[in-house]
């Protein structure tokens, strides 16, 4: 249930010592190479009493702080900065993702290999058109679906075999890859840049198709699925996303740091 939008702040709820603390975290903004206090005190139109008070507190909680004599900000707030960038970042990616869901109109699945596993980025979906439900662990199913699939095909073999001793392929439907030869087989023979079939081994009723993207030295993938009453759309569709994902790249990298 939805709920509602809190009321306006009067003027007799405010907190003045937070509205000081922000106006000098602004004063400080606003020098590149930091300030002393009486110039932040003054910019900030703050006794200096008070803002030394308060500039203490700030590099205390490490907002704040102090270098040869002026105040810089410190890793607390670089650490605010660098979250609001990473949901930018993510929102355009979610952005970019809705674009192609709405011009092909299936599902659009991001992912990367990162640190040892795999990792789903983003979805865009429509209640008409849903993502296929993770009944089982993405991570632990990368050898039974196109987006594990795909990602594990751009690794070199030592990282496959190292994936699969922690992941070993196992049957969770009548059309999965049964054993590790088998898919190790299977991803070998994937041409370069060629996009991944996968139908019903992950989730019976649903095929999937999955292509490698190139960002720098990480695995990543774009992949779509759709009902396998549909499959013959899916190499088609996986190839129009594919033909203009060049507009889309710069923007995924971003997301290899969030």
């Amino acid at each position: 249930m939805a709920t509602a939008d809190p009321a306006p702040a009067s003027p007799q709820t405010l907190i003045g010592s937070v509205q000081r603390a922000m106006r000098l975290l602004e004063a400080v903004a606003s020098h590149d190479d930091g300030a002393p206090a009486k110039q932040l005190a003054r910019e900030a139109g703050l006794a200096l009493p008070t803002a030394y008070h308060l500039l203490r507190t700030l590099a205390h909680e490490g907002y704040l702080r102090k270098e040869n004599g002026v105040f810089v900000f410190g890793e607390a707030t670089e650490r605010l900065s660098s979250s609001g960038a990473q949901q930018k970042r993510r929102g355009m990616i979610i952005d970019a993702l809705r674009h192609w869901r709405d011009t092909i109109g299936v599902p659009i699945y991001f992912a990367v290999y990162r640190d040892g596993e795999i990792e789903i980025v983003a979805v865009a979906d429509t209640p008409a058109n849903p993502a296929v439900e993770e009944w089982a662990d993405f991570r632990e199913t990368g050898h039974a679906h196109a987006i594990g699939q795909c990602l594990l095909s751009q690794l070199d073999e030592e990282a496959r075999v190292a994936h699969l001793d922690r992941y070993p392929a196992r049957s969770i439907t009548p059309y999965s890859v049964r054993d590790d030869r088998s898919l190790l087989r299977k991803l070998r023979a994937v041409g370069r840049m060629e996009p991944i079939i996968e139908r019903q081994e992950y989730a019976l009723g649903t095929a999937c198709a999955a292509f490698p993207l190139t960002i720098g030295s990480t695995a990543a993938t774009l992949a779509i699925s759709l009902p396998t009453h549909q499959a013959e759309k899916l190499l088609p569709a996986a190839r129009q996303l594919q033909q203009e994902i060049g507009k889309l790249v710069g923007t995924l990298a971003f997301s290899i740091s969030i």
